[in-house]
């Protein structure tokens, strides 16, 4: 599993590159776009430095893009109708071990579905902004999911689902002493 970790890590570090180059942007003016350090920004690119969630999250928003879409840019350009289970790209959060498995996404296609596994103990968190594009709804199969929703918060056991609301920052926290998994759905619009 490591080596396709780190296969996905080079694959993502050029890709950002790419992205960036495409638009004509220079570190410095996507630096100023994400709110990324440019020193970060170059480490990951040259593969010296792993991207935590919020980094990569900040980073494909400058892009306008999702997460899952810059990711599934970098594991495989495009998708197709069907994505087999040992195709669907993985990648993990060097920071927090937040693993997240593209389970579904096409450039055509407006649904994006993700399966994360959160480890006991750890939480991530996302900014508005990020969520300025997309509706979500998060699918909690296994162990405990807190979300804080703004100042709003929420405790999902297994089969419990959630709908987000207006933008605003999210915090995913597993409080629990077991990996907690679930699945998220995202429509951009």
């Amino acid at each position: 599993m490591d080596t396709i970790i780190d296969e996905a890590e080079t694959q993502l570090s050029q890709r950002l590159k790419l992205e960036r180059e495409a638009r004509g942007w220079s570190q410095a003016d996507l630096a100023e776009r994400s709110g990324v350090a440019k020193a970060s920004i170059s480490k990951i690119e040259r593969g010296e430095m792993s991207p935590s969630a919020g980094l990569l999250v900040r980073l494909a928003t400058a892009f306008d893009l999702t997460l899952a879409g810059l990711l599934l840019r970098a594991e495989r350009g495009e998708g197709g109708r069907l994505t087999r289970a040992a195709d669907q790209p993985v990648w993990r959060d060097p920071a927090t071990g937040y693993r997240r498995r593209q389970i579904f996404s096409r450039p055509d296609h407006p649904l994006e579905m993700v399966h994360v596994e959160l480890p006991a103990g750890k939480t991530v968190s996302f900014p508005a902004w990020s969520y300025a594009h997309i509706r979500q709804a998060v699918w909690c199969q296994s162990g405990h999911l807190s979300i804080r929703e703004g100042g709003r918060r929420h405790d999902l056991k297994p089969g419990d689902s959630l709908g987000f609301g207006a933008p605003s920052e999210v915090t995913f926290a597993n409080e629990g002493d077991n990996p907690c998994f679930y699945i998220v759905g995202l429509v951009r619009g």
